[in-house]
Protein backbone atom coordinates (compact mmCIF):
# COMPACT_ATOMS: atom_id res chain seq x y z
CA UNK A 1 0.00 0.00 0.00
CA UNK A 2 0.95 3.64 -0.41
CA UNK A 3 0.78 6.06 2.51
CA UNK A 4 1.37 9.79 2.76
CA UNK A 5 2.30 12.07 5.65
CA UNK A 6 3.42 15.64 6.30
CA UNK A 7 6.59 17.37 7.48
CA UNK A 8 8.85 15.25 9.68
CA UNK A 9 11.62 17.76 10.52
CA UNK A 10 14.11 15.07 11.42
CA UNK A 11 11.97 13.59 14.21
CA UNK A 12 12.65 9.84 14.12
CA UNK A 13 9.78 9.24 16.57
CA UNK A 14 7.39 9.93 13.71
CA UNK A 15 8.20 6.51 12.31
CA UNK A 16 6.77 4.87 15.43
CA UNK A 17 3.33 5.60 13.97
CA UNK A 18 4.32 3.83 10.76
CA UNK A 19 4.56 0.38 12.31
CA UNK A 20 1.51 -0.78 10.37
CA UNK A 21 3.43 -0.41 7.11
CA UNK A 22 4.51 -3.71 5.65
CA UNK A 23 7.30 -4.91 3.40
CA UNK A 24 6.82 -3.47 -0.07
CA UNK A 25 4.73 -0.51 1.11
CA UNK A 26 5.68 3.09 0.34
CA UNK A 27 5.61 6.11 2.67
CA UNK A 28 5.51 9.48 0.88
CA UNK A 29 6.53 12.60 2.81
CA UNK A 30 5.30 16.10 1.89
CA UNK A 31 8.52 18.02 2.45
CA UNK A 32 10.73 19.23 5.31
CA UNK A 33 12.09 15.72 5.75
CA UNK A 34 14.82 17.20 7.93
CA UNK A 35 17.20 14.26 8.22
CA UNK A 36 19.75 16.06 6.07
CA UNK A 37 20.51 19.10 8.18
CA UNK A 38 23.73 19.10 10.20
CA UNK A 39 25.69 16.44 8.34
CA UNK A 40 28.17 14.25 10.16
CA UNK A 41 28.46 10.61 11.17
CA UNK A 42 25.44 10.54 13.48
CA UNK A 43 23.11 11.82 10.78
CA UNK A 44 24.60 9.43 8.24
CA UNK A 45 23.95 6.49 10.57
CA UNK A 46 20.33 7.55 10.97
CA UNK A 47 19.85 7.89 7.21
CA UNK A 48 21.32 4.42 6.76
CA UNK A 49 18.89 3.07 9.35
CA UNK A 50 15.95 4.67 7.56
CA UNK A 51 17.12 3.18 4.27
CA UNK A 52 16.94 -0.27 5.85
CA UNK A 53 13.21 0.00 6.62
CA UNK A 54 11.11 -2.79 5.13
CA UNK A 55 9.09 -0.16 3.26
CA UNK A 56 10.27 2.60 0.93
CA UNK A 57 10.50 6.17 2.20
CA UNK A 58 10.29 8.84 -0.50
CA UNK A 59 10.06 12.58 0.14
CA UNK A 60 9.70 15.84 -1.72
CA UNK A 61 11.96 18.55 -0.38
CA UNK A 62 10.54 21.40 1.66
CA UNK A 63 11.92 24.81 2.58
CA UNK A 64 13.92 23.42 5.49
CA UNK A 65 16.40 21.02 3.93
CA UNK A 66 20.18 21.27 3.68
CA UNK A 67 20.35 21.42 -0.09
CA UNK A 68 24.15 21.45 -0.05
CA UNK A 69 24.04 17.96 1.48
CA UNK A 70 21.05 16.73 -0.50
CA UNK A 71 22.53 17.62 -3.87
CA UNK A 72 25.67 15.62 -3.15
CA UNK A 73 23.75 12.35 -3.42
CA UNK A 74 23.79 10.51 -6.76
CA UNK A 75 20.82 10.78 -9.06
CA UNK A 76 18.97 7.78 -10.36
CA UNK A 77 15.57 6.57 -11.50
CA UNK A 78 12.85 5.09 -9.33
CA UNK A 79 9.38 4.11 -10.53
CA UNK A 80 9.75 6.13 -13.69
CA UNK A 81 11.02 9.42 -12.28
CA UNK A 82 14.29 11.04 -11.23
CA UNK A 83 15.40 10.79 -7.60
CA UNK A 84 18.36 11.34 -5.34
CA UNK A 85 19.45 7.95 -4.05
CA UNK A 86 20.07 8.23 -0.31
CA UNK A 87 20.72 4.53 0.16
CA UNK A 88 18.56 1.44 0.48
CA UNK A 89 14.84 2.22 0.42
CA UNK A 90 15.29 5.98 0.95
CA UNK A 91 14.69 8.41 -1.93
CA UNK A 92 14.34 12.13 -2.60
CA UNK A 93 11.68 12.76 -5.25
CA UNK A 94 12.95 15.46 -7.56
CA UNK A 95 10.89 18.41 -8.70
CA UNK A 96 8.61 18.11 -11.70
CA UNK A 97 8.77 14.34 -11.98
CA UNK A 98 5.96 11.83 -12.51
CA UNK A 99 6.24 8.49 -10.71
CA UNK A 100 4.11 5.38 -11.10
CA UNK A 101 3.74 3.42 -7.85
CA UNK A 102 1.44 0.40 -7.66
CA UNK A 103 -0.21 1.54 -10.88
CA UNK A 104 -0.94 5.04 -9.54
CA UNK A 105 0.68 8.20 -10.95
CA UNK A 106 2.19 10.93 -8.76
CA UNK A 107 3.41 14.38 -9.81
CA UNK A 108 5.97 15.66 -7.32
CA UNK A 109 7.18 19.20 -6.83
CA UNK A 110 9.09 20.17 -3.70
CA UNK A 111 10.31 23.55 -2.53
CA UNK A 112 8.83 26.47 -0.69
CA UNK A 113 9.64 29.72 1.03
CA UNK A 114 11.07 30.20 4.53
CA UNK A 115 8.93 32.56 6.61
CA UNK A 116 11.67 33.66 9.02
CA UNK A 117 14.36 33.79 6.39
CA UNK A 118 16.65 36.24 8.16
CA UNK A 119 16.84 34.10 11.28
CA UNK A 120 17.79 31.05 9.22
CA UNK A 121 20.35 33.06 7.26
CA UNK A 122 21.92 34.31 10.50
CA UNK A 123 22.18 30.70 11.68
CA UNK A 124 23.71 29.59 8.38
CA UNK A 125 20.72 27.34 7.69
CA UNK A 126 19.13 28.90 4.62
CA UNK A 127 19.68 27.82 1.01
CA UNK A 128 18.46 29.66 -2.09
CA UNK A 129 17.60 26.28 -3.66
CA UNK A 130 14.48 26.17 -1.48
CA UNK A 131 12.75 28.21 -4.20
CA UNK A 132 12.12 26.25 -7.42
CA UNK A 133 13.63 27.73 -10.56
CA UNK A 134 12.15 28.18 -14.01
CA UNK A 135 13.91 25.14 -15.44
CA UNK A 136 12.31 22.91 -12.80
CA UNK A 137 8.92 24.43 -13.53
CA UNK A 138 9.35 23.87 -17.28
CA UNK A 139 10.41 20.26 -16.65
CA UNK A 140 7.29 19.72 -14.56
CA UNK A 141 5.04 21.20 -17.23
CA UNK A 142 6.67 19.07 -19.95
CA UNK A 143 6.35 15.87 -17.93
CA UNK A 144 2.70 16.57 -17.21
CA UNK A 145 2.02 17.17 -20.90
CA UNK A 146 3.63 13.81 -21.68
CA UNK A 147 1.08 12.26 -19.31
CA UNK A 148 -1.83 14.05 -20.96
CA UNK A 149 -2.12 16.63 -18.16
CA UNK A 150 -3.58 13.91 -15.97
CA UNK A 151 -2.20 12.23 -12.84
CA UNK A 152 -3.78 10.47 -9.90
CA UNK A 153 -2.05 12.50 -7.19
CA UNK A 154 -0.03 15.67 -6.74
CA UNK A 155 2.50 15.70 -3.91
CA UNK A 156 4.07 18.99 -2.78
CA UNK A 157 5.36 20.77 0.28
CA UNK A 158 4.01 24.22 -0.57
CA UNK A 159 0.22 24.57 -0.29
CA UNK A 160 -2.14 23.98 -3.14
CA UNK A 161 -3.70 27.26 -4.37
CA UNK A 162 -6.07 29.13 -2.05
CA UNK A 163 -5.75 26.58 0.78
CA UNK A 164 -5.12 29.02 3.60
CA UNK A 165 -2.03 29.98 5.55
CA UNK A 166 -0.73 33.45 6.44
CA UNK A 167 -1.58 36.42 4.28
CA UNK A 168 1.27 37.13 1.87
CA UNK A 169 2.00 38.24 -1.66
CA UNK A 170 1.78 35.57 -4.34
CA UNK A 171 5.19 34.19 -5.27
CA UNK A 172 6.29 32.34 -8.41
CA UNK A 173 5.48 28.94 -6.92
CA UNK A 174 1.96 30.09 -6.02
CA UNK A 175 1.42 31.21 -9.60
CA UNK A 176 2.79 27.93 -10.97
CA UNK A 177 0.57 25.81 -8.75
CA UNK A 178 -2.44 27.96 -9.58
CA UNK A 179 -1.89 27.29 -13.27
CA UNK A 180 -1.46 23.56 -12.63
CA UNK A 181 -4.67 23.42 -10.61
CA UNK A 182 -6.58 24.76 -13.61
CA UNK A 183 -4.87 22.67 -16.30
CA UNK A 184 -4.16 19.30 -14.69
CA UNK A 185 -6.73 16.63 -13.90
CA UNK A 186 -6.00 14.93 -10.57
CA UNK A 187 -7.79 13.02 -7.81
CA UNK A 188 -6.04 14.47 -4.76
CA UNK A 189 -3.36 17.01 -3.92
CA UNK A 190 -1.41 16.44 -0.70
CA UNK A 191 0.84 19.11 0.86
CA UNK A 192 2.56 19.59 4.20
CA UNK A 193 3.62 23.20 4.70
CA UNK A 194 0.72 24.36 6.89
CA UNK A 195 1.42 21.84 9.68
CA UNK A 196 -2.21 20.79 10.02
CA UNK A 197 -4.06 17.54 9.40
CA UNK A 198 -7.12 18.69 7.55
CA UNK A 199 -9.17 17.87 4.48
CA UNK A 200 -9.52 21.35 3.01
CA UNK A 201 -11.58 20.53 -0.07
CA UNK A 202 -12.79 17.35 -1.72
CA UNK A 203 -9.44 17.09 -3.54
CA UNK A 204 -6.93 18.97 -1.39
CA UNK A 205 -5.40 17.69 1.86
CA UNK A 206 -3.12 19.43 4.33
CA UNK A 207 -1.05 16.85 6.22
CA UNK A 208 1.21 16.98 9.23
CA UNK A 209 1.42 14.05 11.65
CA UNK A 210 -1.24 11.74 10.26
CA UNK A 211 -0.20 8.84 8.05
CA UNK A 212 -2.97 8.20 5.55
CA UNK A 213 -3.48 5.74 2.71
CA UNK A 214 -3.44 7.78 -0.48
CA UNK A 215 -6.84 6.38 -1.50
Amino acid sequence: MIYVTGDIHGDKRRFDAAKRLRRGDTLLVCGDFGFLWEGGAKEERLLKKLGKKKYAIAFVDGAHENFSLLNQYPQGEWNGGKVHLLGGNLYHLMRGEVFTIEGKSFFTFGGGETKDRQAYQDAGKWWPEEAPNMEEMRTGAQNLKQHGLKVDYILTHWPAPKMGGPERDMNALDAYFLALSKEVEYKRWYFGCLHTDRKRTAKNYSLFQEILPVD
